[in-house]
């Protein structure tokens, strides 16, 4: 959330990556020590657990010279100068009036909806399609299979010869892999837009997901098809690296207002951590019970989300933050802030009539 309030609209989307793309290479790094020729044994492991309050203490001591959220500052305590230091301090430059007025427009459109808590939220009908984006986003980055992959992908490479001494070495590979593909979708989110990476990323999990299920199903009978099963691990995470990983923390910032956002993102980390649950609970029961046709079921899960994504989920590159609710609020059946232009002088702002698509600094 702050990475996305601090961000400047054009790298809006590759910033908000930058969380899950440090998260994979944390990952990637834990998988690396954590091998049993380097600390993954009984000597090492104490070490390789205190090995992670580095980057804590790190954070701790370097967070107190990071500025404040510009937006925060000034929509929430009202503090105009303060937030328009932050932002001379963040930018690099003295003019920053254009982003300025950028946030007074989304303080004047929220002052109708006020602060909003978790249970205002789920009640408040001018955020509603917004709050279901944000519940069938996060259901859907962990229903998808992406646990289950990981939880079966040592059985695989078995499978397909690997020695379980070595599963360990391609389950390096495989992050790094991760790492090039969430960095790849860093790369494009601007260039290529949300809506197109996440369907993207769909498309390819449900495909892996669908080849998956013949692989375990007829490898058994014929050999050769433990390698597909390996290849659809890859296809599968280099998927969700590109889409359903990364660009949820973008949109979740894009799609409310500064009142609304804290709440949420509560709601977000909810639903992802029970859907994380539910699936890290019921997968193994349901893997004995039906065996590789579970996969299937990770395969509609993709196809349905990625139908939601195409009907509901309109693009949100290169937009503010008031231009993505006006969209979202002709869905919800609700008015919004009539578009203006104001002219900012040294007295202050005057406003005056004008089509959004004409305002520029």
């Amino acid at each position: 959330m702050y990475l996305g309030e601090l961000a400047p609209r054009h790298l809006r989307g590759t910033l908000g990556t930058m969380t899950e793309v440090f998260v994979i290479v944390g990952i990637l790094l834990a998988q690396i020590f954590s091998l049993q020729a380097i600390l993954g044994n009984p000597a090492g492991w104490p070490v390789l657990l205190a090995i992670t309050g580095i980057p804590a203490l790190l954070q701790l001591l370097s967070l107190p010279f990071f500025p404040e959220s510009p937006r925060f500052t000034l929509i929430q305590k009202g503090d105009e100068e303060a937030a328009r230091q932050a932002l001379r301090r963040l930018r690099g430059r003295a003019y920053v009036e254009d982003e300025v007025e950028e946030m007074r427009r989304e303080h004047q459109a929220e002052e109708a909806e006020g602060r909003l808590s978790v249970l205002n939220l789920l009640t408040f009908r001018p955020l509603r399609w917004q709050l279901v984006t944000v519940i069938v986003l996060m259901a859907g980055q962990q229903l998808s299979g992406v646990n289950a992959i990981n939880y079966y992908a040592d059985t695989i490479y078995v499978a397909a010869g690997v020695a379980a001494s070595h599963s360990q070495y391609v389950t390096v590979g495989a992050g790094v892999l991760n790492v090039l593909a969430t960095i790849g979708s860093a790369g494009a989110v601007e260039l290529l837009g949300r809506r197109f990476l996440l369907l993207l990323g769909y498309g390819l999990c449900g495909s892996a997901c669908l080849g998956l299920s013949l692989a375990l199903l007829f490898q058994s009978t014929v050999p050769e098809l433990s390698y597909l099963g390996v290849i659809c691990v890859f296809v599968y995470i280099v998927g969700h690296s590109i889409g359903p990983s990364p660009v949820p923390s973008v949109l979740r910032t894009e799609i409310f207002l500064q009142s609304s956002r804290p709440a949420a993102f509560m709601v977000d980390g909810a639903v992802h951590w029970l859907t994380n649950f539910i699936v890290g609970f019921v997968f193994p029961s349901v893997q004995e019970a039906i065996g590789p046709y579970s996969f299937i079921i990770f395969a509609g899960i993709c196809l349905l989300t990625a139908v939601y994504i195409y009907v509901v989920i309109p693009e949100t590159k290169g937009q503010t933050f008031v231009e993505i609710n006006r969209i979202f609020a002709k869905r919800n059946g609700v008015e919004f802030l009539p578009e203006k232009k104001e002219e900012i002088t040294e007295a202050g702002p005057h406003t005056a009539t004008m089509p959004a698509k004409e305002t520029s600094f």
